[in-house]
């Protein structure tokens, strides 16, 4: 009798561990696939018929858990039609649906690519009515990060280095982005992540380089390139640097290491200000210590697939757009003094 109440017991554990188990498993995302779907919940619709709704537009995995989870949680949700999507967890989706009219409700704010991370502060600062030094501090508090350390797991603790600027530079993706009304800086830092990961899933990430490393090279080539095609050459160049364990010479990085728009003028000072950026000077080999701006996909993925060329030097035109190429120091002062 003791051995048949031990192996009853045992047999009750293992069914609610599995019960349990596939629950918390049908309550995360459908898939990771990103793409919008318009949503709509008629007045007096019952929250089973809602939750059947959501099952057949392929937003939930599980009608019962997700059933459960609405009664456990005590979900209210409003007439309205929502832009839900697959990769938004039952918890996400039943958050979005306590809301009304979901435009009545939220901001759309935009951060475009090349932008620094204090360029999007103020954007944001301007759209909730915060103030941007209190933005700064809380997206380089230390706790802060290392929440967002345990939560993405494509960050580590290269983020937490004392000489970066800002330990998320780089990391923000741009796009256009909706944000609930109410949102907290926090939600919005998250959501942006979220969409760097969306970004990152698609690609092949392995090889010599860490990913911190990759964004802070994409930054760069954002900033120096606009067309396609000079990204990768761009790109191209800066390995080839590195593997000749030259310094990389790139006025983009001086200017954001003393902390100047590309619109003003960089002097000798400047250039031979020592900070973990400027790669100007002759003595600092290797990459900066992180990005220095928010990279395009289009630049990440120049960086992942650099140009079959070999380059050593470039010259950018900013008027232009142009990016003139050479492996010759004397053809590239050429190009100075015509298009400088």
């Amino acid at each position: 009798m003791k051995k048949v109440l031990i192996g009853l017991g045992i047999a009750i554990v293992l069914v609610v561990v599995g019960a349990m188990s596939w629950y918390l498993f049908s309550l995360t995302s459908v898939s990771k696939d990103n793409k919008e779907v318009s949503f709509t919940v008629a007045s007096g619709t019952s929250t089973k018929k809602i939750i059947s709704d959501l099952y057949d537009a392929g937003l939930i995995k599980s009608k019962l858990a997700s059933l459960v989870y609405a009664k456990l949680n005590k979900v209210t949700i409003q007439a309205s039609t929502y832009t839900l999507n697959p990769s938004m967890s039952t918890k996400e989706i039943f958050a979005s649906l306590k809301y009304g009219n979901k435009k009545e409700n939220t901001l759309r704010l935009t951060f475009v690519e090349g932008m620094r991370l204090s360029d999007y502060l103020e954007v944001i600062a301007e759209a909730y009515d915060w103030q941007v030094e209190d933005l700064v501090k809380e997206i380089n508090d230390k706790a802060f990060l290392q929440e967002l350390i345990a939560e993405f797991s494509f960050l580590d603790e290269s983020i937490l280095n004392d000489k970066l600027y800002y330990g998320l530079e780089g990391y923000l993706y741009p796009d256009t982005y909706e944000f609930y009304k109410d949102a907290t800086f926090k939600d919005i830092i998250k959501k942006m992540l979220k969409g760097l990961e969306t970004q990152l899933n698609s690609l092949n990430l392995g090889g010599e380089y860490s990913l911190h490393e990759i964004l802070t090279m994409a930054s760069i080539v954002e900033k120096e390139a606009i067309k396609g095609e000079d990204r990768a050459k761009v790109a191209q160049v800066i390995y080839t640097r590195l593997a000749r364990n030259m310094n990389l010479g790139m006025d983009v990085t001086a200017y954001y290491g003393v902390k100047k728009s590309m619109k003003e003028t960089l002097t000798t000072q400047d250039l031979e200000n020592v900070n973990p950026y400027n790669t100007r000077l002759l003595s600092f080999i290797g990459l900066p210590v992180g990005p220095i701006c928010s990279p395009s996909l289009e630049s990440i993925k120049a960086v992942l697939n650099p140009a079959d060329t070999a380059y050593i030097y470039f010259y950018a035109d900013t008027d232009t757009g142009n990016v003139y190429f050479t492996d010759s120091y004397n053809e590239f002062l050429t190009f100075k003094e015509i298009y400088g």
